[in-house]
Formats: structure tokens, sequence, C-alpha cells
């Protein structure tokens, strides 16, 4: 039979690699959800892609931007197909997206729930996993958390300059691979020509959030491996100090 204090033991190791891997697996969907909703993005779309757009779609800066918003609304909405309504040259269309746009959008709309779900399971595993350890080791497991946690920075650091790295040197590849992998359909493959879809959000657009994205995850993965180990090195300092002039005072 297996010994219990093993089993025990390998439960703790599974439990705290778990942590350490979710840690980046929390920080990149928790960005990308934050970015998916953060209409700034999307007033720099228009800004700094103007040019484009209205080179293939006659549509004002203000119309764009509710077009936008209605994105970000039918991303977290109940509604199966997505309508835009916005005016178009000056004239508002039933529904800014043909079919092939909006069944594309269907599986966008999936993968976006998808990312949803990861962030809200693996925070949940963080926090629970947090409150775990200290109900079962009081104030001798912060400083086992900051090292987990300097952990999991780490590994999303590694992650994160892989992808913006990619990013850099090799968009265009990088941004084939995620729609190959991510849909098993060919809808996605649209022509500004005839799709306002690609028109709208130009590959740029693409790359400046996925920039957005890598930068705010390696910001925070950085303050995550850093502030626990700086922290833990304050706090022994502190503690070697309060020993001191009580072997001070023994030698007295």
């Amino acid at each position: 039979m297996l010994d219990a204090k093993r089993i025990t033991g390998g439960l703790k190791i599974l439990a705290v690699a778990a942590f350490v891997a979710f840690v980046p697996v929390f920080l990149i969907t928790f960005n990308v959800r934050w970015v998916v909703n953060f209409p700034p993005l999307y007033t720099h779309g228009y800004d700094g892609y103007e040019n484009q757009i209205k080179y293939y779609l006659d549509i004002e800066r203000d119309d764009y931007l509710e077009a936008g918003r209605q994105i970000r609304e039918y991303f977290n909405d109940d509604s199966e197909f997505i309508v835009i309504e916005v005016p178009v040259g000056g004239v508002t269309v039933v529904n800014l997206f043909n079919e092939r746009e909006i069944l594309h959008m269907v599986d966008v709309k999936v993968l976006i729930h998808l990312v949803y779900r990861l962030s809200e399971i693996t925070g949940a595993y963080l926090l629970g996993f947090a409150v775990a350890g200290f109900a079962l080791r009081k104030r001798e497991f912060l400083a086992l958390l900051g090292r987990f946690a300097s952990m999991g920075g780490i590994l999303t650091l590694a992650l994160g300059a892989f992808v913006g790295l990619g990013s850099l040197v090799g968009f265009d590849r990088l941004f084939l691979f995620f729609h190959e992998v991510s849909f098993s359909n060919d809808l996605w493959q649209l022509d500004p020509r005839r799709d306002y879809l690609i028109a709208m959000f130009p590959q740029g657009f693409f790359f400046d959030a996925t920039i957005l994205i890598a930068g705010s995850v390696v910001v925070q993965a950085i303050l995550l491996a850093a502030v626990p180990m700086l922290l833990l090195r304050r706090a022994g300092r502190a503690a070697k100090n309060r020993r001191s002039p009580q072997r001070a005072d023994s030698r007295a």
C-alpha cells in the first residue's frame, strides 16, 4: 500500500505545480479579456488605421466607435448572431456584416467565452490555494506564497517574452498559426473588398492588441516575480535585526 505521507506530499506538489502553471494562464486570459473590452483600443484602431479603413469602408469615426461598442456588447451578451447597425456612407444598414462574417463572429465569441472561463477558473484556483494555505499554515504560509508567486511570474515572463518576440519578428506567421489552431473552418479568411469586418480591423489592429496584451502581462509578471522576493528579503533582514540584540544581551 502507498504511504499516506507520500500521497499527501505528492498532492501538495501537484497543488503547487498547478498554482505556478495557472499564474501565466490567469494573467494572459485576464489581459485578453481586458483588452477585448478596452474602448481606447478601438479609438486607437480607427485613428491609427483610418486611411486603410476608409479605403474599403465609408464609415465615420463616431460610427466606427459605435460599431466597436456593439461588438463588445455582443461578446458579453447571450445572443447567438451579431447585428451591427451603423451608417455606411451616411446610410444606416440593417447589419454591417454578411453571413460569412456573422458565422465567423459566432466562432470568435465561443473562443472569447473560453478565455473568460479560463480566467475565472484559474483565478478561483489561485485564490482558493492562497486561502487554503493561510488556513492551514497561518502567517508561515506568506513566505511560501511569495516564492510560488515569483515562480509563476518568472514562468509568465518566459511565455510573454516568447509571444512578444514572435509578434515583433514574425507576426504574420503567428497570426496565421493562431487562426489555423483556433478555428476549424475557413470563415476567418476574409477579403476587405467585400467583408467589412476585416476592413474595420486590419492586421495592424490585432498586432497592436497583441503587443498591448503581451506588454501588460510582462509588466504584471515582473511585479509578481520581483515584489514577493523583495518583501521576503526585507522580512528576513528585519527578523535578523530582531535576533541580533537578543544575542548581544545573552553575551553580556
